[in-house]
């Protein structure tokens, strides 16, 4: 057995279950590291599942969680260190997108479930998590951001993302002992731009898989 199967790293992804999530699990599986998956699609999970194991990765650990449920997500670190002692890496993929609107035309429920997701999602998963990754001796945190904040039509999904950025950014100010980096993915053929750019041409956007690729050469 070699050291990387007998010690793997223990890489904790939220929004497993499509898109970029899903192939930076399978990338990071591909390397040799224990996935611990986290999305509330079932079904997108146990294809991610049967995608890591059948490329001869180990079996990953799949959560079925809302995000937005914070005694959960509070669970799941309590339940992380009770099986594992630490996180070697966390990767935030998930996020919530809305329908483009102009500012004055907002949806409440709108704003609200972005907020939920999007920001205080983020933050409890920091507390969460965070002292799992300091367990580690080399602990990251890749957290995904998107620089739309004053785009026309995007006020309320630009706002969220831009304070989970702020979070973000004072998380890696307060913590130096773990590494946090803010990552702005690339344009990509997600299920989530399709709702917002129909009728795009997909084949200019960038694959996931090579998204992943490069987010798993960051971390390395």
């Amino acid at each position: 057995m070699s050291k990387n199967e007998a010690t793997p790293k223990i890489a904790l992804v939220t929004g497993a279950s499509r898109g970029l999530g899903y192939s930076v699990a399978k990338a990071l599986a591909a390397q040799g590291s224990q996935i611990v998956a986290v999305a509330r699609t079932v079904g997108g999970l146990e294809e991610l599942d049967d995608a890591i194991c059948s490329a001869g990765g180990l079996k990953p650990v799949l959560v079925p969680l809302d995000i937005t449920d914070g005694d959960g997500v509070d669970r799941l670190g309590a339940a992380l260190f009770e099986r594992f002692g630490k996180v070697d890496l966390w990767v935030h993929c998930a996020a919530q997108g809305a329908p483009l609107s102009p500012a004055a035309h907002v949806k409440p429920k709108d704003l609200q479930k972005l907020w939920a997701v999007n920001t205080a999602a983020t933050q409890r998963l920091i507390a969460s998590i965070d002292p799992l990754l300091r367990q580690s001796q080399n602990g990251q945190a890749l957290i995904c951001v998107d620089e739309k904040a004053g785009g026309q039509y995007w006020g309320a999904y630009g706002a969220t993302k831009a304070a989970a950025a702020a979070i973000a950014e004072s998380y890696a100010a307060e913590t130096p002992g773990v590494q946090v980096h803010l990552y702005a993915p690339p344009a990509m053929p997600t299920a989530v731009r399709a709702r917002t750019h129909p009728g795009e041409d997909r084949s200019a956007l960038t694959p996931t898989d090579v998204v992943a690729q490069e987010i798993v050469a960051l971390l390395s």
